[in-house]
């Protein structure tokens, strides 16, 4: 009997197989989660990190390997069906939100996101009232603004309301993807807090790609780094002796 939640099994990636741009994204990559668990993961650009969340979330097949969640394999499952129970939030503040749709709307739609229903006549009074109730404790002042187009909103507002939308339905697991990246270094703070704690009140397996090293090892409770498409180094309890290490390494380096 395993614990495992999410089991990656060697899996293999290589795009443009057998011509002069044969590029192996993946290499035999294997490593488990726990539910619950909280991972970062980092790299260098083309360490296989996209290509990974790609493969886990339906976007693309592995050349070789598995993806298991709950025990049982996934890869078989079209990505709309993995959308069900596997929410991504993109790098790109627009990617994951409706910006011609209001923030109520948009969080209706993530609301009706597992149900056999469209949004209709608009959205219901009870919904309201649990979407200003879901605001109001991030004390951004969003619950005053349900109303306003999504496309009004900062990038840094736009990400979090796709951080809500990609929890609300209480999904099994949840992919990141540099989800702050785009931002200015001041809202990005705030964004991983509040991350963070959604995290950690929900208590989704989440997963989380960040190319700042500060934050991979701040926030989460394992990290891993990807170096050509396999594990370079992982770490858990380690981790705050790491950050000790880094700012070490980085006041030196000034």
């Amino acid at each position: 009997m395993t614990n495992d939640f999410l089991t990656i099994r060697s899996l293999r990636k290589v795009y443009n197989p057998d011509t002069a741009g044969e590029v192996v994204a993946l290499s035999d990559l294997s490593f488990s989660v726990t539910k619950g668990e909280f991972i970062t993961i980092v790299g260098g650009n083309a360490t296989g990190k996209t290509t990974l969340f790609n493969v886990i979330a339906g976007s693309i097949l592995p050349t070789s390997g598995d993806v298991l969640l709950e025990g049982t394999s996934i890869l078989k499952n079209p990505e709309f069906k993995r959308s069900c129970v596997i929410s991504r939030v993109q790098q790109n503040p627009n990617d994951s939100v409706i910006v011609s749709m209001t923030l109520a709307e948009n969080l209706a739609i993530a609301t009706l996101k597992n149900k056999n229903a469209r949004l209709g006549n608009g959205v219901k009074k009870e919904w309201r009232e649990e979407f200003v109730a879901l605001l109001k404790p991030l004390g951004l002042g969003l619950e005053k603004r349900l109303d306003d187009r999504v496309d009004l909103l900062s990038g840094g507002q736009k990400q979090l309301i796709a951080i809500l939308m990609a929890t609300i339905t209480k999904p099994k697991l949840l992919l990141l993807d540099e989800h702050t990246a785009a931002l200015d270094s001041k809202i990005s703070k705030k964004i991983l807090e509040i991350t963070n704690q959604i995290v950690k009140e929900s208590g989704v397996t989440t997963l989380m790609i960040t190319h700042n090293i500060h934050h991979a090892i701040e926030y989460g409770d394992r990290l891993i780094l990807l170096d050509k498409g396999r594990i370079g180094f992982e770490a858990g309890g380690l981790k705050k002796q790491l950050l000790n290490v880094v700012d070490v390494i980085e006041k030196l380096e000034d």
